[in-house]
């Protein structure tokens, strides 16, 4: 027997890692400590593209200085939880002079029960 007044949440979240390319942006930039542009140019690239849309969130990692995250995202996932996802999978892929573009796609669901 099921009980009618749990309550569940969760998220799907589906990563897409590539080189970086021109037009340069994306949901995330994950700026490696060598990369041809550190995080303050990357912090001028964004806001010169899409003022106002983007944080840079510098890290201690090895081989990752910086991520540059679209604000949007944080207002759905902590921003702990998300830099974690991200240093978790982007590491197994870059190295310190790599600029990774990343698109995430996130789906909230949520599953209510009312009394009737």
């Amino acid at each position: 027997m099921t009980n009618t007044n749990e309550n569940s949440r969760k998220a799907d979240i589906q990563m897409r890692l590539t080189e970086f390319e021109m037009p340069p942006m994306q949901d995330v930039l994950i700026v490696g400590k060598m990369a041809p542009i550190g995080p303050e140019a990357a912090r001028r690239m964004v806001d010169i593209l899409s003022p106002d849309q983007y944080e840079i969130e510098k890290v201690e990692h090895a081989l990752i200085e910086a991520v540059v995250i679209r604000k949007s995202l944080l207002s759905m996932i902590r921003r702990d939880k998300l830099v974690a996802l991200i240093l978790e999978e982007a590491e197994k892929i870059a190295n310190e002079k790599m600029i990774i573009k990343v698109q995430i796609q996130i789906t909230l669901e949520v599953h209510k029960s009312v009394e009737l």
